[in-house]
């Protein structure tokens, strides 16, 4: 009862306020706005040097601390919706991938590199569809910033399609300071959610060394039913861990900062459900697990020349996963069948370069990149002890019946750099190159097969025949190619920055790990190739960015033409769905982006962002269409139209303190799940095709702040929306469709925030 009067009162204030501000006309006989009527204004560093993010000729979404606070964004589902073009394919905690302007294949992008780059400060933690990409914490960060379109100059081989960048706050040297928020809700009628955050900034040596810890908690249970394990609200998910960081100012001109951090995200099973078997349902024989263990250390150096900055940021990481997924629906569930895949990934990452300062006719960057990863995974199929001894299958130790032991070494080094002409102060000239090669090599250690699927298949009962997988090098995957970036940008009156850019992108070649494996189901079935080369993208760009009325008033707009050939795209094996990696004809992304926002009087904020665009298969050969399952015209995996609303009103509740009511609507429209046809049977629909739900998300908040404290008290998913977003695109998974997170009502507590 308290949560519906706290969402009537917030519509009716938020009503009120929206068509009072609406009827008031802001043209320039308006007052001037104070300081506090005017729109935050963010520096970035999407270039690689801090400007203000309405100069960047780029399209670049950025969120402050402040910002994801306000609107209770802790993870990726609140930076997808809420940036123009980007779709979250997120089926289930730790399964996290990105789409951008439509360069997706399918939503899950097995063995595949993410076409969206992750980097925490300088770490790039994206990696492939069919591991694990940890959901990091969102607390203390600087801000985040969201790039679109190819960013492989500046950012690497992996930012096909954009690049996420969370920056982390640094330490302090001048004073103390600390922050802090509790967060608990309740999630349908009993599922709690508890989310603690804590910081404190400490000056060591008074302007001269600072120290920066941090320390978070979640503790959020499920509210997916699994009716095979027989566990209510199984999908709960535990996450904890930290980071500490020492920042020494030795100079004016020196300073030297070290980091440390670490975070256990464990789900304890998957939230993808089976609409046939009720709302919120899962059947699974063990719970699916993807669970993620990831620890940094950083060190990172910069140095203030005589018109240039020097930085150097050198870091080591370990990220632990596992992958536990059942599979039996590959064969109907008629026999157990399972995967349990555990990944052991070590990355080493060193990045110099040396940025100009501001203010002359030449501005540049240059730098190096390298990047040394070694990725080991054990794959152990599994059936269930029950199940062998009632059918009398002998021969193995224990449920495993096949595993495989792998590891593959990759290595990326790169040169680049960006150069920039100021024809005059009002007209620029920019190019920017980035030339490395990459290369990646799989290796088998051991292992060992059985017949067990056949023998189960045809219900034969006695040992298994084992066979040992001897060691085996696999083929060197190597790539070297240019990203190159041309653009000008013309500020026609000082409020308005326009542009036009032609840049690339590509992906590092793909090594599969099953490289020359037949099927043990069908002898005449296709044999895995060695992998996939390096795939082309070719981002033709204009845009408008402008700020009006004394920053009351901002909007940006991009226009975007993109050309995608030599794809890479997921296929599976039609007898035993194993996946592997290959290259398919062409494609075609085009699409408009928008975003806006204004202060139309005094304590109103609103806010529309959005984008159309249309991605589809333009080039396939038959060979290709019949390995692939696509076919020429089939649309690409993002939807027509995504796009937000959101309006805020701040106000005085007294004299010291201060309210604000706020109401966020979302839209994501419907989209394939993956391409129409069945990998080898060219002719035939797959049965696992579909469409995601076209969905709303409508969240409002209602606080009050006095001093550094601010009270929020929050619904989410106001009109419990339960459309399907994610459809998983391989059939070996029963439970395959993903859904929003139930209403969900809380109140959040924030200190120095």
């Amino acid at each position: 009862m308290r949560a519906k009067l706290l969402v009537s009162a917030c519509a009716a204030t938020l009503l009120t306020s929206t068509v009072s501000a609406l009827a008031q006309d802001t043209a320039s006989t308006a007052p001037k706005a104070s300081a506090s009527d005017a729109l935050q204004e963010i520096v970035v560093t999407a270039t690689r040097r801090p400007e203000r993010l309405q100069d960047v000729p780029l399209s670049v979404t950025a969120f402050s601390q402040e910002e994801l606070t306000k609107q209770g964004i802790v993870g990726y589902e609140g930076l997808a919706r809420e940036t123009p073009g980007v779709v979250l394919n997120k089926p289930t905690a730790n399964f996290n991938n990105f789409t951008a302007r439509g360069i997706a294949t399918n939503g899950y992008g097995a063995n595949l590199q993410s076409s969206v780059a992750v980097y925490i400060d300088e770490l790039p933690i994206s990696t492939t569809g069919n591991t694990t990409v940890l959901d990091p914490n969102l607390f203390d960060v600087e801000r985040v910033e969201f790039l679109r379109g190819p960013q492989g100059t500046l950012f690497g081989s992996g930012s096909l399609s954009g690049a996420l960048r969370i920056l982390l706050k640094s330490p302090d040297v001048t004073q103390y300071d600390s922050s802090a928020l509790a967060d608990v809700a309740l999630t349908g009628s009993d599922s709690w959610r508890q989310r603690y955050d804590a910081m404190v900034n400490v000056p060591l040596v008074e302007d001269k060394l600072a120290l920066r810890m941090v320390g978070f908690y979640r503790h959020e249970e499920g509210w997916v039913d699994n009716l095979g394990t027989g566990v209510h609200n199984a999908n709960t998910l535990i996450d904890t861990g930290g980071r500490m960081s020492l920042l020494l100012k030795g100079s004016d001109r020196l300073q030297i900062k070290l980091l440390a951090s670490y975070e256990d995200s464990n789900p304890h099973d998957s939230a993808l459900v089976d609409p046939r078997l009720g709302k919120y349902k899962r059947n699974s024989n063990e719970p699916d697990l993807f669970t993620g263990k990831l620890g940094t250390v950083n060190g990172t150096i910069d140095y203030q020349f005589d018109g240039a900055h020097f930085t150097s940021s050198t870091t080591w990481s370990e990220f632990d996963q596992q992958f536990f997924v059942d599979l039996a629906g590959t064969f109907a569930g008629a026999i157990p069948f399972g995967l349990d895949a555990s990944a052991f990934q070590n990355t080493f990452v060193e990045e110099a370069r040396l940025s100009s300062d501001p203010g002359g006719k030449w501005d540049w960057t240059i730098g190096t990149f390298y990047l040394d990863r070694r990725l080991d995974i054990n794959y152990l199929y599994r059936s269930d002890i029950a199940y062998l001894r009632a059918h009398n299958i002998t021969g193995v130790p224990d449920q495993y019946y096949q595993r495989l032991y792998t590891y593959t070494n990759s290595h990326e080094l790169a040169g680049f750099g960006e150069l920039t002409y100021h024809v005059t102060d009002n007209f620029w000239l920019t190019g920017g190159l980035r030339y490395g090669g990459l290369d990646a090599q799989a290796f088998t250690t051991g292992g060992y097969n059985s017949n067990y699927l056949t023998n189960a298949l045809l219900g034969r009962s006695g040992p298994l025949t084992i066979t040992s997988t001897p060691p085996a090098t696999g083929t060197k995957a190597e790539g070297s190619q240019p990203s190159y970036k041309v653009s000008a940008s013309f500020k026609p009156i000082p409020e308005l920055t326009t542009y036009a850019t032609i840049a690339t992108g590509f992906r590092a070649p793909v090594v599969n790990a099953y490289a020359g494996r037949p099927s043990t189901v069908n002898a005449n079935d296709l044999i895995i190739p060695n992998g996939a080369d390096s795939d082309d993208l070719t981002n033709y760009e204009i845009g408008a960015k402008g700020r009006w009325f004394d920053g009351r008033l901002s909007a940006n707009l991009a226009l975007y033409l993109i050309d995608w050939s030599n794809i890479q795209v997921q296929a599976n094996r039609v007898s035993d769905s194993v996946q592997f990696a290959t290259n398919i004809g062409a494609a075609q992304s085009k699409g408009i982006e928008f975003e806006i926002a204004a202060v139309p009087v005094t304590g109103l904020t609103i806010g529309l962002n959005g984008s159309f665009n249309d991605a589809r298969v333009t080039k396939l050969s038959p060979a290709e269409a019949a390995i692939s399952g696509a076919v020429l015209g089939a649309s690409l995996s993002s939807p027509h139209f995504q796009g937000s609303a959101y309006a805020q009103y701040a106000f005085d509740v007294t004299p010291d303190m201060m309210g604000n009511v706020a109401i966020n609507f979302q839209h994501v429209g419907s989209f394939p799940s993956e391409f129409p046809r069945v990998p080898g049977q060219p002719q035939t629909i797959n049965p696992t095709f579909g469409y995601t739900d076209s969905y709303n998300n409508v969240n409002m908040s209602f606080s009050v702040a006095r001093d550094k404290w601010t009270a929020t008290a929050y619904v989410e998913n106001l009109f419990d929306d339960a459309s399907i977003t994610y459809i998983h695109p391989e059939a070996f998974l029963a439970s395959r469709y993903g859904t929003m997170r139930p209403r969900t009502v809380g109140i959040r507590l924030t200190y120095g925030i």
